[in-house]
């Protein structure tokens, strides 16, 4: 089986626009996806394409991705096992140009609430993230960064049949950024995103917009 999709990037926010399309099959256990991202408009009619991935997948086993453009390539593996009738989740990421290793854990207590961990191997970076869903609507996502000691707030709620609210804080770097996620108008099958960028460390200005058709 074969799909595809392409979306449009556009906005508010100097030449951030373009397309971005992906091709995927599914042979057997396996995903094969094509993608490009990023392919921008440089003068309103030319196409530079800054990103190929390609990437193979086996789900919930590994994914490696193969980056044409920058010559590099992505391992990721991960499993799912349980500790006193608790599920854990966690996955190995490596990146071989970055010579960067990733550890993410996650602990699930219930349907509701989530204990996460992110490390990077070698460096102090490394964050915990609490997850609360209230009621299956409204979900809390407190975030502790421990080499930066900061904290982070993400709120989302999903209304009016199945679209998404999410307002996130970033308290160093004093950013609110909302997103808004409904139904497209045009393709019953997609969805639309608009997303609103506020700076308040410089007080209250027209925010930085921008949207995505996929």
């Amino acid at each position: 089986m074969m799909n595809a999709a392409v979306s449009f990037i556009g906005g508010t926010n100097g030449n951030k626009k373009g397309l971005s399309a992906t091709l995927a099959a599914n042979p057997g256990d396996l995903k094969l996806r094509a993608s490009l991202s990023d392919t921008n408009f440089s003068d309103g009619s030319t196409l530079n394409f800054d990103d190929l991935l390609l990437s193979v997948e086996k789900p919930g086993s590994f994914i490696i991705d193969f980056d044409i453009t920058k010559k590099d390539v992505q391992f990721q593996f991960m499993n799912t096992f349980k500790v006193e009738g608790k599920q854990i989740n966690w996955s190995y990421t490596h990146m071989r140009n970055d010579h960067r290793t990733v550890l993410d854990g996650t602990l699930v207590f219930d349907t509701a609430n989530k204990l996460s961990a992110r490390h990077e191997l070698g460096s102090f970076n490394c964050k915990l993230k609490y997850s609360y869903v209230h009621r299956g609507l409204t979900t809390f996502e407190p975030c502790y960064d421990l080499e930066k000691k900061s904290w982070d707030l993400a709120v989302s709620r999903r209304i009016l049949g199945g679209d998404l609210i999410k307002a996130n804080y970033e308290t160093l770097s004093q950013v609110l950024g909302v997103e808004w996620s409904c139904s497209s108008l045009v393709n019953e099958d997609g969805r639309v995103k608009v997303l609103a960028s506020f700076n308040l460390a410089e007080g209250f200005h027209t925010p930085k917009l921008s949207f995505q058709n996929c």
